[in-house]
């Protein structure tokens, strides 16, 4: 039956920047598909609800802090996960940040190191080692990058932020190029605005809000349980012929 192709029993995964929003309803998801997850965030005391959350699904989850923005935090992560996992066969590289909302020339070098520290380098260094093992042990993987509208039509007020993401959709196609005779399929979601924290300056403002609506058919912005669907269909068999994509969950607002 095709739906036992989006079941996820036996897999082990990992959620970065899974917390709160987005990250959280995919780490929940994805232990409703059945798989064990690892969630990551910089706080260690906000990823024990999410624990909970996974585990009254009747799924392993191991909350492990992690800023993926400092690369010597990587290593340490990923051998606490294998140790505890034994593999990994999926991987969400969902952490973000945008500490600036104006224009581009408001931006300063600190703010553009810190949004590729965590957007772009974090996701390719922890691919990279991810996806070492992965070749190594020729595990069958699933690579999704939580990527964003404003990585393909740049966003109002986030430029720097739109860069990164327009830069992890270009990782997941080389990546998704690289590694597919290996079965690795690489692949990305790029949601539009969607209710959360991380996003509250376009939805906050009643005027910001509006405008960003026209651009939607649906005529309303996302809320997070919309996101994870997408991330479930690529990291199960459901999507076994596809790689390199990137998956549009935007209210129809690139149509």
């Amino acid at each position: 039956m095709i739906i036992d192709k989006f079941r996820l029993d036996g897999k082990k995964a990992i959620v970065t920047g899974a917390s709160r929003g987005i990250g959280q309803e995919i780490a929940i998801a994805l232990a409703e598909a059945g798989a064990d997850v690892a969630v990551c965030g910089r706080k260690p005391e906000t990823l024990e609800p999410v624990a909970q959350e996974i585990r009254a699904r009747g799924r392993e989850a191991l909350p492990i802090a992690c800023h993926v923005g400092k690369s010597d935090q990587i290593k340490p992560f990923l051998d606490e996960v294998y140790a505890k996992f034994g593999k990994v066969d999926i991987l969400v590289n969902n952490a973000a940040t945008n500490p600036i909302f104006g224009p581009t020339l408001n931006a300063d070098e600190k703010a553009f190191d810190t949004i590729m520290a965590t957007n772009l380098k974090g996701p390719f260094l922890l691919s990279l080692e991810v996806g070492k093992r992965m070749l190594k042990e020729k595990t069958r993987g699933s690579i999704i990058n939580i990527s964003s509208i404003a990585g393909i039509t740049p966003g109002m007020g986030l430029g720097v932020y739109s860069v990164s993401k327009a830069g992890l959709i270009m990782l997941t196609k080389v990546l998704a190029h690289e590694w597919g005779a290996a079965g690795i399929r690489v692949n990305s979601v790029a949601p539009g605005v969607i209710k959360t924290k991380f996003s509250a300056a376009l939805w906050s403002n009643e005027a910001i809000l509006n405008e960003v609506k026209k651009g939607y058919p649906l005529g309303r912005i996302g809320e997070p349980d919309e996101v994870p669907g997408a991330v479930v269909y690529l990291a199960s068999d459901a999507s076994s012929f596809v790689t390199g994509q990137t998956i549009l969950v935007d209210g129809g607002g690139r149509m």
